[in-house]
């Protein structure tokens, strides 16, 4: 079966190194404007061990369909109104959110996230407008400018399900993470260097070896996936930093933070854990275990 012409549109965005001015400038703005890296975790969903954003998408949609399915039927003018308000609203926090996750992605997915954003705030806008026209008494015009602000909404939420589902953002990386239960062997521990992230293989899944030299835990070995569960960054080449009173590994591509004892996330962007191994040595031999 052909697809449809606007997937291959959705597609085209990816390349699209047009929109990077405009990708670029509001990922820094995000950046300026919310410096604190607890009120990031909250609004990328860290908590929720989930992404927050599509959560708050229920809200003015739902209250935007609503209103839509008043306008059809008679007598429901001040019902309708309300809802388009509510949506209008819940659209504010809905957008800080998606601006949050935004900043953290990649280039091909910014190019596509961008052209979402500003099918979004368009919408707000028609909506915005509609609400008003309604208060003044123009209720015609004001219906209008709501369908077409919902029709706007489909196709930016056609964007973000393309982003999500197809770009992979928001998706955990190591969803598929598939190791044999007991102990297996990643060769000598003395190959490893102490204090250093180093990268080993068990079998085809890639893993990050930190010999540890930090207090009471010197001489111990932590593992964990080396891919970031966020955008799959190589972990290994990331940059060891006490956090929290614990010891973590920051991921070079996007700066989410882990644990190197447990693999929960410390900071975002990511919110799914890493997942993390026993360890053991035998006969000079480094084994590992995959943690349930």
């Amino acid at each position: 079966m052909r697809r449809l012409p606007v997937v291959t549109v959705a597609d085209k965005l990816e390349n699209a190194g047009w929109l990077d001015p405009a990708a670029g400038w509001v990922a820094r703005a995000v950046k300026a404007v919310l410096p604190w890296p607890a009120v990031r975790d909250v609004l990328h969903g860290v908590p929720l061990g989930h992404p927050l954003h599509p959560l708050m998408i229920v809200v003015p949609l739902g209250a935007w369909v609503s209103a839509a399915v008043l306008d059809v039927l008679p007598g429901n003018e001040r019902a309708a109104r309300t809802l388009v308000g509510v949506g209008v609203a819940a659209a504010v926090p809905t957008a800080l959110t998606g601006s949050v996750d935004f900043s953290r992605l990649g280039t091909e997915q910014q190019r596509t996230g961008i052209v979402h954003q500003g099918a979004n705030a368009l919408a707000v806008g028609l909506y915005s407008a509609s609400w008003l026209l309604r208060g003044r008494g123009r209720a015609g015009l004001g219906r209008a400018l709501a369908f077409t602000g919902l029709a706007v909404t489909g196709v930016g939420g056609f964007l973000g399900g393309h982003l999500s589902y197809r770009q992979g953002a928001g998706v955990n990386r190591n969803d598929d993470f598939q190791v044999p239960k007991g102990w297996h062997s990643l060769g000598p521990v003395g190959a490893f260097t102490s204090g250093v992230p180093q990268s080993a293989r068990l079998g085809a899944v890639r893993l990050m070896v930190l010999k540890r030299t930090d207090g009471a835990a010197d001489g111990a070995v932590s593992v964990l996936a080396d891919t970031c569960s966020h955008l799959g960054g190589p972990l290994h080449e990331g940059e060891l930093r006490e956090v929290k009173n614990e010891l973590c590994i920051v991921c070079p591509w996007h700066g989410s933070t882990f644990s190197v004892d447990s693999g929960e996330v410390v900071h975002g962007p990511a919110t799914a854990p890493q997942p993390s191994f026993s360890t053991r040595i035998r006969d000079g031999l480094l084994e590992v275990s995959v943690k349930p």
